[in-house]
């Protein structure tokens, strides 16, 4: 198994291969957990950052996909909305994420880790940032 292209199970197999890039879990991932409530933002890398505030939406951002021989690993970093429950808006976002890849793609994830980095206030600042200016 390539570390770039991860080759699903093929129910076919005499109609050829079909081959799924770990941008595209990303995508997938990072918009299954974008649509769970009391989840503000995914927390994203530099590059990221400076994409968006040219326009260009990434929905791939605080996405990690690993892919290994066991099956697939996501890490994703989000923040939270101020007063939603941490443990129930991880769980929403990990079975969120398990069933829309699933749905999509076929595959089985072996784990979904949920890594909460920060809490959104109504001012729209996140938490972390609003301590780094201080």
């Amino acid at each position: 198994m390539s570390e770039h292209v991860f080759e699903p199970d093929q129910e076919y197999a005499g109609l050829g291969k079909v081959e799924i890039a770990p941008e595209v879990i990303e995508v997938i991932a990072g918009i299954a957990a974008s649509e769970v409530d009391g989840l503000a933002q995914m927390r994203g890398n530099f590059a990221a950052g400076v994409a968006e505030r040219f326009g260009k939406k990434h929905h791939g951002k605080g996405v990690k996909v690993d892919l290994r021989d066991d099956g697939v690993v996501i890490d994703l970093y989000c923040l939270v909305q101020f007063g939603a429950s941490i443990p129930n808006v991880a769980k929403k976002v990990q079975e969120n994420v398990r069933q829309a890849l699933w749905n999509m793609t076929g595959l089985e994830t072996s784990e979904v880790n949920v890594h909460i980095v920060g809490i959104q206030f109504e001012t729209g600042k996140p938490e972390q940032d609003a301590v780094e200016q201080r």
